[in-house]
């Protein structure tokens, strides 16, 4: 990820993921749909979605400061502990042409409520300045292949267009994982938790304005 404007020179700059990550039995399968697909077009960005290993579910792409991690992680602890876990459904597949293929997620209104809620409470603590503003993912999705060349996805998206897939999961908490940024050095480095949110569906008594003092 390029980030451009960053006025702190020598403190350390995060990419982080906000993320709801299926159970193993199904992540199971997951990556091995993402392992046929490689073995039969050959995708480079395949295996390693979003380099973070495991399959899941992206709420927030965004940069930061490492310093601002600490305020990060209370505020998303709070948010996370008034909300209540969420029934993923998962069925078939999607595309973005001509670069993307992807596992459909049809239960996505919960989901979606999650992700403004983010927006709304934590959004300044996630922007590292006017060029680099986090991204909210409001469409959410498995991806199983990205970054494709245009033959990869067009016989890849005739053949997946007709498969079928599904599955469910019960998201009891969502994960922070973070990577340094500008590491150029061998292959991209993995994402590493940062740390696990719990959904506790607990009455969170906060004011708006409170939220961002």
């Amino acid at each position: 990820m390029q980030v451009s404007g960053i006025t702190m020179p020598g403190y350390r700059v995060y990419e982080y993921l906000i993320v709801l990550d299926p159970h193993e039995e199904l992540c199971g399968r997951i990556t091995q749909v993402k392992k046929d697909f490689f073995e039969v077009y050959k995708a480079s960005r395949v295996a390693n979605a979003f380099g973070s290993g495991k399959p899941h579910v992206t709420l927030v792409n965004f940069v930061q400061y490492e310093l601002m991690e600490e305020r990060l992680v209370n505020r998303l602890k709070t948010i996370a502990m008034g909300y209540y876990p969420i029934k993923v459904e998962l069925k078939d597949y999607g595309s973005f042409p001509s670069h993307t293929i992807y596992i459909n997620v049809i239960s996505k209104l919960p989901i979606q409520s999650l992700v403004k809620e983010i927006r709304a409470n934590a959004q300044r603590l996630m922007k590292l300045n006017d060029d680099n503003k986090p991204h909210f993912m409001m469409e959410p999705l498995i991806a199983v292949a990205r970054k494709l060349l245009p033959w990869q996805y067009e016989k890849g998206w005739l053949e997946y267009s007709n498969k079928h897939f599904t599955g469910r999961f019960i998201a009891d908490g969502m994960l922070l994982l973070k990577r340094p940024v500008g590491e150029t050095d061998g292959p991209r480095m993995k994402y590493q938790v940062v740390e696990r949110f719990q959904f506790q569906n607990l009455p969170v008594v906060t004011k708006q304005g409170e939220l961002f003092m």
